[in-house]
């Protein structure tokens, strides 16, 4: 007869089999092209043979996040063309005759007017869409195509020029409309590549390219202008457009899986840090869950601390230069090159938020809801009350340090409002990007309007003073509402209706009335006279969501793994108190 340690060695060669497994980096290293990839990857490319797609000193990740913030950079480089057009196109020279306006278009402000405002009417109709495509397409490709679309118009511009205005009207009207889906695809991108402990570090290293643009943009813009000709920073950006669209193409990818050259290391961290959030199907337009995102505080604090924001950037990006001419008396070029400096050092203090914002999250020193409300509402805070100096400074030199200290400060409130929709609903993230930018867009039409209306007679210098004050003021205003809103119904966790709806399984139906089946709970081990049928000694296997029943021979293969079948067991013997038979 034989003893107990002798049964359990029998079953143990049954129970514990290892399959030896090469890790990424063993199967397919990059060296060997030719090496069968995983399942989960494309195999390599042409190019790939020739160039691997990655950058020496970047990883894969934040090559991404780079070349995000270079096109960034280039789309906005954009928006400064028309600006140094029209100051060249209607500069004035001293002749023999007197003062002679060069004006080969002989434009009426009306028309201008309404260029200007063309490209806002394309970019706020594909907010939305634009976020739904980047949840339901690839959003590495939407992004990239629509920076490399406008560029094609950016250069077909000054041709449109010479036809007349409808012409440009329509462009910039195409312009924004491709350009519309580039925040909402952007989000779509991170919601593939960013670690949630990495979200707001990649995302701002990301979203600097926009300022960055406008402070490299308008000094480029006027020296090729001013150097050459009106037409060449449209062709000169439009070129850079389509080079950097090709090295998109040749770096980035859908996803961390199907990147041929990442290393199995930064592949294994990605994708175990997202879970199978990021895995899980997109629902359809219908399954949607539209009625949530109406019904949810926390969206609604990211709208309106989006649009408090719009509102104050395009306040000091179309009139800032005016108020230090009219207030102050300074000269176009000096009033241009002072208003650069805050967004120069805001460019630099964004990513340094979001590495400050990532440092309090991952070491738990704050919870992600209260580092969104610190950095959100700090930055809008610091900001409101510096424009409360600026409108009671006296001194040019004064102002300036104000504005720049202010401006500079908001950065931090990038690391909050515009990282947050990662947070409450990754798989949605697009389209709440592409919601609550395209309401916080209606603040380019508004603000226009409402601070020429309150800056009638700015020309004047004792109206200026007063009419300069009351925008600040209301600036300010505009920023402790967002504060306040935002405070009390932001949040940085993951919404209940942000997860998938789990698959529904139908329970199984035994074959017959006599079979067993699973139960709730499992069946108490049977001790008695009947010796237990082949395999109840084996322990059920991790897959398997319910305990295997003795004496049911029918076990389903989605429930429970075949094992090998053993040789019939001993009688069954009662352990003893120590733990051996």
């Amino acid at each position: 007869m034989q003893t107990g340690v002798d049964i359990r060695r029998r079953n143990n060669q049954y129970e514990n089999f290892h399959v030896e497994q090469k890790g990424y980096d063993q199967m397919y290293d990059g060296e060997d092209l030719e090496t069968p990839p995983s399942p989960e990857r494309p195999p390599p490319r042409q190019i790939d043979k020739y160039a691997r797609a990655e950058c020496p000193c970047l990883s894969a990740r934040y090559t991404v996040a780079l070349l995000a913030c270079f096109g960034f950079s280039i789309m906005f480089g954009m928006r400064c063309n028309m600006s140094m057009a029209k100051l060249k196109m209607t500069e004035k020279h001293n002749t023999s005759s007197g003062v002679k306006e060069d004006t080969p278009f002989n434009w009426s402000v009306s028309v201008e007017s309404s260029i200007d405002s063309s490209y806002f009417a394309g970019y706020l109709i594909t907010q939305v869409p634009g976020g739904y495509l980047a949840s339901m397409y690839p959003a590495n490709r939407i992004f990239g195509a629509a920076i490399f679309a406008s560029a094609i118009f950016n250069m077909a511009i000054p041709g449109a020029m010479s036809l007349g205005p409808a012409a440009v009207v329509i462009l910039k009207v195409a312009q924004g409309f491709v350009e519309g889906v580039t925040y909402p695809s952007c989000h779509g991108i991170w919601r593939m590549w960013a670690p949630p402990m990495e979200r707001s570090r990649l995302a701002t290293l990301a979203f600097c390219g926009t300022y960055a643009g406008i402070v490299i943009g308008m000094p480029l813009s006027g020296v090729l202008t001013d150097y050459i000709s009106w037409q060449t920073p449209f062709y000169f950006y439009g070129v850079s457009g389509i080079i950097w669209y090709a090295l998109w193409l040749w770096l980035v990818f859908e996803r961390p899986s199907k990147h041929p050259h990442i290393t199995g290391r930064e592949l294994t961290y990605i994708e175990q840090s997202l879970g199978t959030a990021s895995q899980a199907a997109m629902p359809g337009f219908w399954s949607t869950p539209w009625k949530e995102f109406a019904t949810s505080p926390p969206v609604y604090a990211i709208i309106v601390a989006n649009f408090c924001r719009t509102w104050n950037f395009c306040l000091l990006v179309i009139f800032q230069s005016a108020y230090f001419n009219t207030r102050f008396n300074m000269q176009i070029t000096e009033s241009g090159f002072v208003g650069a400096i805050p967004h120069l050092i805001m460019t630099s203090l964004v990513p340094i938020g979001g590495m400050m914002a990532d440092y309090l999250r991952k070491n738990n020193i704050m919870t992600t809801t209260n580092v969104r409300k610190l950095f959100n509402c700090g930055g809008f805070g610091l900001e409101a009350f510096f424009f409360v100096l600026v409108a009671y400074a006296d001194n040019k030199y004064v102002a300036t340090i104000e504005l720049t200290l202010g401006v500079a400060c908001s950065g931090f409130a990038i690391s909050g409002y515009n990282v947050n929709h990662l947070d409450i609903a990754p798989r949605y993230a697009s389209i709440l990007m592409g919601l609550s930018n395209g309401i916080g867009t209606i603040a380019g039409f508004v603000v226009p309007i409402v601070i020429d209306y309150m800056t009638q007679e700015k020309d004047k210098l004792e109206k200026a003073i007063t009419e300069w004050r009351e925008v600040f003021l209301m600036g300010a205003t505009v920023h402790f509402v967002g504060i306040t809103i935002y405070g009390i119904f932001a949040s940085g966790e993951l919404q209940p209706w942000a997860d998938p709806t789990p698959p529904y399984e139908a329970p199984l139906k035994p074959l017959s009335d006599q079979e067993t089946t699973f139960s709730e709970q499992p069946s108490a081990p049977l001790r008695g006279s009947e010796p237990p049928a082949y395999g109840a000694i084996a322990p059920p296997r991790p897959p398997a969501p319910q305990q295997h029943v003795p004496n049911n021979p029918f076990v389903s293969g989605a429930f429970y793994q075949a094992e090998p079948v053993q040789p019939p067991a001993e009688p069954y013997q009662d352990l003893t108190d120590d733990g051996t038979y």
